[in-house]
């Protein structure tokens, strides 16, 4: 078989199921694991397929953005491991930015301070923070309803009357090379405003979203601390660029 042809195979395989393991594919191209992990490689590079421990899966679509309720049941036990992690970086006297997304409203539970400032434009954040008798400012603005977040003008003119001892941002995408990434431009204006305007700030994302690339960039990788739930892909590698933290489990 060709290299061209095998690739194609490769491809294919990928498309239809979404993921392939290597095993999986050295049956279907009757080769070796060694040229497999080539083949991978090459197609990564390509920007045509994504690298994943054992195996690859197909880039998300840049633009693609799925809704709330749609990221309220993907990778659950991950983002909870991840949100009870990150809250314990949590201390006594801080003032937080918590940004919308699934797995920063986990957080709230998590959050044992009571001596603390959250501002948030999660819509969903608010109503639990108030449930858990925390100190909160929710920001003004437009509404997203895909995302349950406030964006806009507003929001973000509101945003600059706070600084941050400590930000906790979701985000959609992280690249080695193209850093933080998010499909919506408003959306990304905020996440970076909160990381520039924070003593220190925290990305969490568990590791399906490592070598994904989204339409609009946040800011470069040195910028935050990323919480992750597992090493992942390239893990050294992103060491080189920025900070990791993996939960302890």
């Amino acid at each position: 078989m060709l290299t061209e042809e095998r690739h194609q195979l490769i491809l294919d395989t990928i498309k239809e199921k979404g993921r392939a393991k290597i095993n999986e594919l050295v049956n279907i191209t009757n080769t070796s694991e060694s040229t497999i992990r080539r083949d991978l490689n090459y197609l990564e590079q390509a920007n045509l397929i994504k690298r994943v421990h054992g195996g690859a899966t197909l880039l998300k679509g840049r633009f693609n953005e799925p809704s709330y309720k749609e990221k309220e049941v993907q990778s659950m036990s991950e983002k909870t491991e991840i949100a009870k992690y990150a809250a314990s970086f949590i201390e006594e006297g801080d003032c937080i930015y918590l940004d919308a997304g699934t797995t920063t409203f986990e957080m709230i539970k998590y959050i044992n301070k009571r001596d603390v400032v959250i501002v948030t434009n999660g819509l969903k954040h608010i109503n639990e923070l108030m449930e858990n008798d925390i100190n909160a400012y929710i920001l003004g603005g437009k509404v997203k309803s895909r995302t349950r977040a406030v964006i806009g003008t507003d929001a973000l003119k509101n945003l600059e009357k706070f600084t941050f001892d400590k930000s906790f941002i979701g985000i959609n995408a992280i690249h080695i090379d193209y850093g933080f990434t998010t499909p919506d431009s408003e959306e990304a204006i905020l996440k970076e405003r909160a990381i520039n305007y924070s003593r220190e700030a925290f990305i969490l994302a568990d590791n399906s979203k490592f070598g994904e690339i989204a339409f609009v960039k946040v800011a470069s990788c040195d910028k935050a601390t990323i919480i992750t739930d597992s090493k992942f892909e390239d893990y050294d590698k992103y060491l080189e660029k920025t900070k990791i933290k993996v939960v302890k489990k």
